[in-house]
């Protein structure tokens, strides 16, 4: 797993950087092939915004958090990305490879 870590008028601190690795970083024991993440911090207004978009096998799932410190606004990107992850998971097992999905139920 790669995780790509950037600041839009933030520096990206090496303490953040970690921070983003240790939180984000769980979400690569859902997988067994190789996934890339690109994490973007920014300040909007008086809020720290996290904005992550995951490069998985078959699909690009995003997520984004604020929050009042900018490890607050990670914890819930994590947990968010987390999630959304978990269910793509559980939604591809669901159903045979090769089989298309379709919402009318047939």
């Amino acid at each position: 797993m790669r995780i790509e870590t950037f600041g839009n008028h933030v520096e990206v601190t090496p303490a953040l950087k970690d921070y983003v690795e240790e939180k984000v970083g769980r979400v690569g024991k859902h997988f067994d092939q190789h996934c890339e993440i690109r994490v973007t911090l920014e300040l909007r207004k008086n809020e720290h915004h996290v904005d992550a978009s995951a490069n998985i096998p078959g699909q690009i799932l995003h997520a984004e958090a604020g929050g009042q410190t900018m490890y607050a606004a990670i914890d819930l990107l994590a947990d968010k990305l987390d999630r959304l992850v978990v269910k793509h998971k559980e939604k591809r097992q669901q159903h045979a490879p090769g089989v298309p999905i379709s919402d009318n139920g047939v």
